[in-house]
């Protein structure tokens, strides 16, 4: 195999433990103000995933990194294209990492409040921008023949690609709620598991939605692996709902988490070759051809990734099995 066809794959790798992992992070920080009735349910939700969410972003700098030093033409049209939807994502990562921190520091209800709905928004806002940046990766976005975005950040609002934004945040938010219902425990754990069930069939109505404006915006039905994956999505979360319905919380949370990688490979299956669409000019678009770095750079990086990569997943495979209990009152430390 090719070594730029490699980190294209290693790449999806990241972004779909990404999407994965702190997916059911950004699902649960929505819905922290709504599942928790008390301030006391609102500390179990937020230790649900206290001690995993800084270790779930690595994920996001590790491919950020990677792309900029596999693909430098991408990371630099990507980058400044997409450069306020990304800069507002960092500025509601950096809300919701404050939020988690300071909620704690003082117990008046005013600042507690004030906090969850912080985590709440900076929860929400990268879930929806997520979903319209990868849908316009498939729709196409105005690049040059020089490789440089043309258009301006109205440009990535369309219903196309809102409807991404809403089937990743619908996605996201039951991924959220399932983790609930394996993390908790008692009227916590039931409450999440009635508010999973609509949110699943939210996810799915989208999802279907997106897929069937996909046939004919992006041509999907031409892209059979893309097509089988996304097929598959969709059955993998009506699989989590009947698995919900049947109190299989542990196979729920599963089905919906596959459910999540998949969609992730699906785009990018969906984009193979191509990383970039133009939409002035097919013939514009990136590929993993045209904007991957020199064979020797891709050579070191296959090296050093094959080194440090097993350590990074065995650190952070101890950290979930370290704190796999469920979260009771008695174990609230935020």
């Amino acid at each position: 195999m090719e070594l730029n066809i490699l980190w294209f794959l290693l790449i999806a790798v990241l972004f779909a433990g990404y999407f994965f992992l702190e997916g059911f992070d950004y699902g649960v920080g929505v819905l922290v103000p709504f599942l928790g009735h008390t301030d006391s349910e609102r500390r179990m939700l937020i230790n649900t995933f206290g001690p995993f969410w800084d270790g779930n972003e690595v994920w996001l700098i590790t491919a950020g990194g990677a792309l900029f030093a596999a693909f430098p033409n991408w990371y630099a049209t990507l980058f400044s294209g997409f450069y306020l939807a990304l800069f507002l994502i960092l500025v509601a990562l950096i809300l919701r990492a404050v939020a988690i921190e300071f909620r704690h520091l003082d117990q008046s209800p005013g600042w507690r409040r004030f906090w969850d709905g912080a985590l709440c928004f900076g929860s929400l806002l990268p879930s929806l921008l997520w979903g319209v940046a990868f849908a316009n990766l498939l729709k196409g976005v105005p690049i040059n023949a020089e490789m440089q975005y043309v258009g301006s950040f109205f440009d990535l609002l369309s219903p196309y690609t809102l409807l991404g934004g809403l089937a990743f945040t619908c996605l996201f938010l039951a991924h959220g709620a399932l983790f609930v219902t394996i993390r908790t425990v008692g009227e916590l754990e039931e409450r999440a598991r009635k508010y999973a069930a609509p949110l699943l069939w939210l996810a799915i109505g989208f999802l279907a939605l997106f897929f069937l404006l996909s046939l004919g915006t992006i041509g999907l039905g031409s892209k059979p692996v893309a097509l089988a994956l996304f097929l598959l999505v969709l059955a993998l979360l009506l699989g989590s709902y009947l698995a919900l319905k049947a109190h299989r919380s542990g196979w729920a949370f599963a089905l919906g988490g596959i459910s999540v990688v998949g969609l992730t490979f699906t785009f990018f299956c969906a984009l193979f070759p191509r990383v970039m669409v133009s939409s002035l000019n097919p013939e514009w678009s990136l590929t993993v051809y045209n904007a991957s770095s020199s064979p020797y750079t891709l050579k070191v990086m296959t090296i050093v990734a094959l080194l440090l990569v097993p350590l990074v997943l065995l650190y952070q495979g101890w950290t979930y099995w370290t704190f796999r209990q469920r979260i009771t009152p008695k174990d609230l430390y935020y």
